[in-house]
């Protein structure tokens, strides 16, 4: 795979809204284990909430599907592959996040940290924004702006 569509793929999973109009996977391997994901996620959904004893299952789930993802995109940004491979790992990242999305909105929120997120996504639109407003390639100037 080139360089740039490597980029290209890596900016798709990790846009804003890239879950918009996205599906949940069937099923997918998490941790080497197949996980009827679609079906698990809609029978959780279909509770208003999760009782206790679903919300530890759901909550294992959750940290399952998150290192999942962070080994797929890890796959994605330094792994030998080709660049269908890398359009595959791309959807399958963005049906883990969807499902991830899905399952966050379950249950009583923690304000705390849902107030710590918006601010940490604020932070990241706005130092986007700053590099695009200054012209500089993020590739070429880490750490500096």
């Amino acid at each position: 795979m080139k360089e740039y569509q490597r980029k290209q793929l890596l900016e798709r999973v990790e846009r804003e809204g890239a879950t918009v109009g996205a599906n949940i996977p069937e099923a997918i391997d998490v941790q080497g284990e197949s996980v009827d994901l679609r079906e698990f996620v809609f029978e959780i959904k279909r509770r208003d909430t999760v009782p206790a004893g679903e919300r530890e299952r759901v909550d294992e789930a959750k940290k399952n599907l998150r290192r999942e993802r962070l080994q797929r995109r890890q796959l994605l940004e330094e792994g030998d592959i080709t660049y269908e491979e890398g359009e595959d790992l791309a959807a399958a990242i963005v049906g883990i996040d969807r499902a991830l999305n899905a399952l966050e909105s379950l249950g009583p929120t923690d304000l705390e940290r849902e107030s710590e997120a918006k601010e940490a996504a604020d932070q990241k639109r706005w130092m986007s924004f700053l590099k695009q407003a200054l012209g500089r390639d993020d590739a070429n100037n880490r750490g500096r702006l």
